[in-house]
C-alpha cells in the first residue's frame, strides 16, 4: 500500500511538472511572437501533410505546424480525428512576418491551393475533419477573410458556391510528431509523390516570385 502511495505521488509530481513546462514553452512562444512582430493564422484546407508543404514555401512565413482545432474532443489523437467525429478539423497553424507577408496574401494561397466549395471534402479525403475552414485570431482576420469570399463569388472563380467555415480560433491542438515536415521527411512515399507534388508543382508556378530561396 505504501509503495503504491508513493507510486502515485511520484507520478503526479511527473506530470505536473510535464505541465508546467508545457505552459512555460507556450508562454516563451508567445513573448517571441509579441517581441518579433510575428502574427498568426491557422487554416484548415485538407490533409495537413499537404497544406503544410505549401505554406512553409513562402516568404514571411517563419513556421508551419500541424494540428486540430474546431472541435469539442479534448486532446484529441490522429486516431480520434480520422474517425470524423470529433468535430476537429486538421489545420496548420502559420507563425508569419506580416512585414514580409500579409493575411491577404496568405489568404490567396489558401483559396488557391484547395477547393472551398467541396464540403467536408477535398479530393479523396472525406470527412469533416477535411473541412475548408478559416480559424480567424482576430476581427481583422474575420474581415479579410469575409472580403475575399464575396470577391471571389462577384467574380465567379469557381462554378459552385463556397462552403468555407470563417470561426474564432478555439484551443488548438499540436499534432503529433510525425506529422511534422512531413512531405520533407517522407518525399518518396506514395501520397507524397501521387498528391503532394502535384499541388506543389502548381503553387510554386503560380507564386515563384514569393517563394524562399532554399
Amino acid at each position: 500500500m505504501k509503495n503504491k502511495l508513493i507510486f502515485t505521488l511520484v507520478f503526479t509530481f511527473v506530470a505536473f511538472i510535464l505541465f508546467s513546462q508545457k505552459l512555460i514553452d507556450k508562454k516563451i512562444e508567445t513573448i517571441q511572437i509579441m517581441e518579433n512582430n510575428l502574427a498568426v493564422a491557422t487554416f484548415g484546407n485538407g490533409c495537413f501533410w499537404c497544406t503544410e508543404a505549401i505554406f512553409q514555401q513562402l516568404k514571411g512565413v517563419e513556421a508551419v505546424v500541424p494540428g486540430y482545432t474546431g472541435g469539442e474532443t479534448k486532446n484529441p489523437t490522429y486516431d480520434d480525428i480520422c474517425t470524423g467525429l470529433t468535430g476537429h478539423a486538421e489545420v496548420i497553424q502559420i507563425t508569419y512576418n506580416p512585414k514580409t507577408i500579409s493575411y491577404r496574401e496568405l489568404l490567396d494561397v489558401f483559396f488557391y491551393t484547395h477547393n472551398p466549395t467541396t464540403l467536408n471534402r477535398q479530393g479523396a479525403d472525406i470527412g469533416t475533419q477535411y473541412r475548408s475552414a478559416i480559424f480567424y485570431h482576430d476581427n481583422e482576420q474575420k474581415k479579410e477573410a469575409e472580403k475575399i469570399i464575396i470577391q471571389l463569388e462577384l467574380e465567379k472563380v469557381y462554378d459552385d458556391k463556397i462552403v468555407t467555415e470563417i470561426t474564432k480560433i478555439g484551443k488548438f491542438y499540436l499534432a503529433e510528431n510525425y506529422h511534422k515536415n512531413y512531405y520533407n521527411n517522407n518525399k518518396n512515399k506514395g501520397y507524397c509523390k501521387a498528391v503532394i507534388d502535384p499541388k506543389l508543382r502548381k503553387f510554386q508556378k503560380k507564386y515563384k516570385e514569393k517563394l524562399k530561396n532554399e
